[in-house]
């Protein structure tokens, strides 16, 4: 049996054309995030970047 654990998520104003995170795949062990950017966005090898998504995600106690 498996446990279902409840994910609440907000759609934020300034991302109101996004969709939200769902599965591309009915296999897919995760959810796919589209990104609340202007224009592409490049990132060399070992880079990191604060990429905004444009959801709000409350997630329970002992999750992350």
């Amino acid at each position: 049996m498996t446990a279902r654990v409840e994910v609440r998520v907000m759609r934020l104003p300034e991302a109101s054309d996004l969709p939200l995170p769902r599965r591309a795949t009915s296999h897919a062990s995760g959810f796919d995030l589209r990104a609340r950017v202007d224009g592409p966005l490049e990132l060399a090898p070992g880079e990191r970047a604060l990429v905004p998504t444009g959801i709000a995600v409350a997630l329970p106690p002992g999750y992350e």
